[in-house]
């Protein structure tokens, strides 16, 4: 379909995994990151038993130092472009608490890292290597927006910790920042903030969302896939800075 590549990190979770294969089976050329070389190699084969285009992807660990400056090099040494970047990559390994539910300040600033800072300067990082970004989208959380509910968990503390809520609103803002700073390179940049995916949880989980949520489910697979295929379809579209919100109503009560 077209020859730049749309670059989406975290490529092997959950998200990122249905992404790369939805978009390879567009005929997109993808290029994914991932920690895990097992793992990408493992995507890699699922499309390859598919007619859709080969994904390439690059190992990069966003806690790292230098993440960004690393990866855009790695891409440079494989003459890849990148016209569109969607920003998915986590890390669940700083989502834990100490005692009292604490959350340590090692773990808060490499979430805030993960989510954050490493996004901000590897967007920038094409920008300044001549990358042909047309689009940067980032994949936030309702928990950006508002904070999560104690009924919903059995162990809540444990279960929601604050800084995951609290790096994605930073997140979003992020997104208005680099929308008003881009925009004279022509760049858009939006975020869409979810809600609870299923595959996850437990039966009791889902019903006590289904109880919180006004369509009364969770997300499923096509149901954040519709709206991120539309943004990538339309980079052009008039529209930059926006929070798209796909939460079944999550964040309106």
């Amino acid at each position: 379909m077209n020859k730049d590549y749309i670059l989406i990190t975290g490529g092997t979770g959950k998200i990122g995994n249905a992404l790369v294969k939805h978009f390879c089976t567009l005929g997109y050329s993808v290029c994914f990151t991932s920690t895990s070389q097992e793992k990408a190699i493992a995507l890699q084969e699922e499309v390859a038993v598919t007619d859709a285009p080969q994904p390439v992807y690059v190992i990069s660990d966003f806690s790292k130092e230098n993440a960004a400056e690393k990866l855009v090099k790695e891409l440079t040494d494989k003459s890849i472009l990148i016209s569109q970047i969607i920003h998915n990559a986590r890390s669940l390994h700083y989502l834990k608490t100490e005692d009292h539910f604490l959350v340590s300040e090692e773990n808060f600033m490499n979430e805030f890292r993960v989510n954050v800072v490493v996004p901000y300067r590897l967007t920038m990082e094409l920008v300044l290597n001549k990358h042909p970004l047309k689009q940067v989208i980032f994949i936030s959380s309702m928990y950006g927006v508002v904070a999560p509910s104690p009924r919903l968990y059995d162990h809540f503390e444990s279960s929601s910790v604050i800084h995951y809520g609290v790096t994605k609103a930073a997140q979003i803002h992020l997104t208005k920042e680099l929308a008003v700073r881009l925009a004279e390179n022509n760049i858009h940049v939006n975020c869409i903030s979810l809600g609870g995916i299923e595959g996850r949880t437990n039966d009791d989980f889902k019903k006590r969302y289904a109880k919180l949520n006004p369509l009364k489910e969770m997300l499923k697979e096509s149901d954040f896939i519709a709206p991120i295929e539309f943004m990538v379809q339309h980079p052009d579209i008039k529209m930059t800075g926006h929070n798209l919100i796909v939460d079944g109503g999550w964040s309106i009560w």
